[in-house]
């Protein structure tokens, strides 16, 4: 700083000071540069200056400098200071004036700034100026002035994606404006004419930039794009397709018709209110209804011998159809009595068939086996596989051939009836009838077989997904031949709205409208955190008419309605009494709900270029959509390089990113122009796929190179994030994808009768009537409940005719695969109940 400073440091005393002031004092400058000193009238030297001008905040954009301004009155000198240093004097411009109103000098000093200034400590502080006021008695600081550069990037961080809705739905379309200084301004544009929320109310812009359709007319069908701009640039996303379609509505009934000859009337509708539209539906039902009049209303006529004709005529014609129904008939017995067969063999109720020619074991404590086998039970019909349950290995399936081998001659009467042994054939014919189109033909995610009074099970290999169907859940002399199916996403419509997102597969079990006695348990993989707190789950069920609809809400069921759900940490077990296709949608509460997500890492087995590739699977943590991954990276040729991890993903609205780092960089390079790759939130959150993947292309300097090293990170913005370490040597290590992650579950994929339950059915008939009874001490299904944790739904097993059946079928569901028998039998034994013993047998013994 110039010595010029020394005489604006007040002091009354300081002889030398004051002539100082008087000798820099007659120092002034006439011209507009170089100094900022001025001599004040006497009159006005006791005042402190005041600014009358302050400089303000500015934006540099591209490279044009910008001006900063300061004025102040009385003053003798005006400086600037930017980031804590004194800008030279060569750079001010000085203006002085006198106030026409006080009569006061004014002193107004500008300067620029440059780009080049900014850049300087651009990433480490804002670039800031003030400016500082002289008089004789003192300073004074104007406010500090904040100078950035303006940018915009050109990538939205959310662009909003196309939707099909049905007429008066709300529409929700997303948009994340891209990041810039200053931020940027969002305006919606449809078919590129912008949209006023003011002039036409249907439209809602939200505070974050969403735009909100109330009720979607078919005037809102168009292309909508969301457009951000500020002082630098004006960004525009993809344009998002919005098409509102109508499903056709049936019209009033005409009225009746007249009688006509033929006795009968009619009446009509149209399908035109509305009319279906833009690819909706058309009208379910009959458009035309007929109806038999009274004999009064009939038309009156003489009868005379050509009636008499007409009647012979039609006699005859009756008892000819009469006569080949009955051919027919005995032709169809006939046939049947091959595949009949008498089963005399009371084990089909308790554990099992044992066959010919194997004779068991003794049981050292025979004592222990407490039920002997009702021998007086009357005559049933059974179907289903009668193989011991503890034969894993013989353990029938469903798909492979008969349902049951010839046994010999009994009393009982076992119908033997046969599935075609090509499981495509099944699936084609299921698909044609009337409630079954939507069945994908899809034979290796199907399941199939029949059953009866005897109940059995459904499982679709690898996926975690099964179908218990208890005993006596079909009513007794039904037959059942029923499906297990795992839907693809893109089959289906499933309208997802707001912060929705899917949960688990969609899955179907059919044939719908069967009946049903008492409650299947349906079990699937859900990728959700498990904590209501953070999310309201709705299970939805489709309909005949194919539309979606909400069926229950997790945590306020209803004991009185056809469905409940357990959700465990990572399955969900669905009670039914109906069949149908069901799916879980969860709607998060707040920002911390989180959805489980699977990495999984896939590179080329084999590879012969200096290019090599890894692929980054992020997908729903469930085993369908991963039995889906891997068998597709089967037929790619591809190879598991590390084991999976699993990801929180939150509700933030933020991106998954994916980068990789630490490769040996004299050996290997990334040809990955920027950073990191990034996945959007919404294509995750409520994207179309259900698995997503970004591939990392890397390059070798030599062919030599083998040996690959590096990290690998996945994270979301803000949020949870997992890493890889690779180390492997591309050309030894050329194993297909691991086979340990590809086996097919080696049990039969349905089971039917005895063979599919842990419990034999008569023991499990002698616990319900032990615990079913209310017991003074609690020994009952009260503590049974209690003891296999399961007290929360006390209320639900409260409401059945038999408590202790119901939580023995959530027990079967439950631990069919890993379940230790013995071990319930201790659960038993500690509420008191000498039944408990009947489990204490080994596998030989049953």
């Amino acid at each position: 700083m110039p010595l010029l400073l020394g005489p604006f440091v007040r002091c009354r005393f300081s002889a030398t000071l004051h002539v100082l002031w008087l000798v820099f004092a007659g120092f002034t400058c006439t011209g507009s540069e170089h100094t900022a000193t001025a001599t004040l009238p006497a009159a006005f030297s006791d005042l402190l200056p005041h600014f009358l001008v302050e400089p303000e905040d500015e934006y540099i954009v591209k490279n044009k400098p910008v001006t900063l301004t300061c004025r102040s009155t009385p003053a003798t000198q005006i400086y600037f200071k930017c980031n804590g240093e004194w800008v030279h004097q060569d750079d001010h411009l000085i203006e002085r004036t006198v106030d026409p109103a006080t009569a006061l000098p004014v002193m107004q000093v500008t300067i620029d700034i440059t780009r080049q200034q900014v850049e300087k400590i651009f990433g480490l502080d804002e670039y800031w100026c003030q400016c500082v006021a002289w008089s004789t008695t003192g300073t004074q600081k104007s406010q500090k002035a904040y100078i950035r550069i303006a940018y915009l990037r050109k990538n939205f961080e959310e662009e909003p994606q196309g939707k099909e809705v049905a007429l008066d739905q709300e529409v929700l379309l997303r948009c994340h404006p891209p990041e810039g200084v200053p931020q940027a301004e969002v305006e919606w544009q449809r078919n590129e004419d912008v949209i006023d929320p003011a002039s036409d109310p249907n439209f809602f812009i939200t505070a974050d930039h969403n735009l909100v359709i109330k009720k979607a007319r078919l005037a809102d069908t168009g292309n909508y794009t969301c457009v951000a701009k500020n002082i630098v640039a004006r960004r525009k996303s993809t344009s998002a397709t919005v098409l509102v379609y109508v499903d056709g509505g049936w019209s009033e009934w005409s009225k009746w018709s007249a009688c006509g000859a033929d006795c009968s009337m009619w009446r009509s509708r149209e399908c035109t209110q509305p009319s279906p539209g833009t690819g909706g539906k058309d009208c379910q039902g009959l458009d035309l209804q007929s109806l038999n009049c009274t004999s009064e209303q009939c038309p009156q006529t003489v009868s005379g011998a050509e009636d008499v004709a007409l009647y012979v005529g039609m006699v005859a014609v009756a008892l000819c159809l009469t006569l080949l129904l009955i051919v027919v008939i005995l032709v169809y017995r006939r046939k049947k009595e091959g595949l009949d067969a008498d089963v005399a063999d009371s084990s089909i109720l308790t554990t099992g068939f044992q066959p010919m020619g194997i004779k068991p074991s003794k049981p050292e404590n025979s004592h222990l086996l407490t039920i002997q086998p009702d021998l007086t039970t009357t005559t049933t019909s059974y179907q289903g596989t009668l193989r011991s349950r503890h034969d894993a290995t013989g353990k029938f399936s469903m798909t492979n051939g008969p349902l049951l081998d010839p046994l010999p001659n009994g009393s009982h009467t076992l119908h033997n009836g046969k599935l075609n042994s090509d499981p495509a054939e099944f699936v084609s014919r299921l698909s044609t009838q009337t409630y079954f189109k939507t069945l994908p033909r899809d034979v290796a995610n199907t399941s199939y077989g029949t059953f009866n009074f005897l109940g059995g099970r459904l499982t679709i290999p690898s996926t975690g997904i099964s179908l218990l169907i208890p005993p006596e859940a079909i009513p007794r002399g039904k037959i059942y031949e029923i499906y297990l199916t795992v839907q693809r996403k893109e089959d289906l419509r499933l309208p997802l709205a707001g912060c929705q997102t899917l949960l688990s597969p969609v899955v179907s079990c059919g044939p719908p409208g069967v009946v049903l006695s008492r409650p299947v348990i349906l079990s699937m993989d859900h990728c959700s955190d498990a904590c209501l707190d953070n999310w309201a789950v709705r299970l939805k069920k489709q309909n005949y008419e194919g539309t979606w609809e909400d069926v229950l809400l997790m945590g306020e069921e209803l004991v009185s309605e056809p469905y409940y759900c357990q959700l465990e940490a990572e399955t969900c077990r669905l009670f039914s009494e109906q069949l149908g296709t069901f799916a879980l949608v969860g709607e998060s509460l707040h920002m911390g709900a989180a959805k489980r997500l699977r990495l999984v890492l896939f590179s080329d087995a084999y590879c012969s270029t200096l290019e090599y590739n890894i692929r980054v699977y992020c997908m729903d943590d469930t085993q369908d959509v991963f039995k889906e991954v891997m068998q597709m990276e089967r037929q790619l040729g591809g190879r598991l390089i590390d084991e999976p991890h699993v990801l929180l993903f939150k509700d933030s609205y933020h991106n998954l990113r994916l980068s990789i780092h630490d490769m040996p960089q004299a050996h290997w390079r990334s040809k990955l122009l920027a950073g990191y790759q990034e996945i959007p939130f919404y294509h995750i959150w409520n994207g179309s796929q259900r698995y997503l993947h970004c591939t990392f292309t890397l390059e070798r300097l030599s062919l030599s190179t083998c040996e690959l090293t590096c990290q690998l990170c996945v994270w979301q913005v803000e949020g949870e994030g997992q890493s890889f370490s690779l180390d492997f040597n591309i050309a030894k290590d050329t194993r297909a994808v691991d086979s340990e992650f590809l086996l097919m579950d080696s049990n039969a994929t349905a089971l039917a009768g005895p063979s599919a339950f842990q419990i034999p059915y008569l023991i499990r008939q002698k616990i319900c009537s032990s615990l079913d009874a209310p017991c003074p001490n609690g020994a009952d299904w009260r503590m049974l409940a209690q003891r296999l944790k399961l007290e929360r739904h006390m209320s639900f097993f409260a409401s059945k005719a038999s408590p202790t059946s119901v939580i023995l079928d959530l027990w079967e569901a439950q631990h069919f695969h890993s379940g230790n028998i013995n071990q319930l039998a201790t659960v038993m034994a500690d509420i008191g109940k000498q039944e408990a013993m009947i489990f204490l047998v080994s596998d030989g013994e049953c």
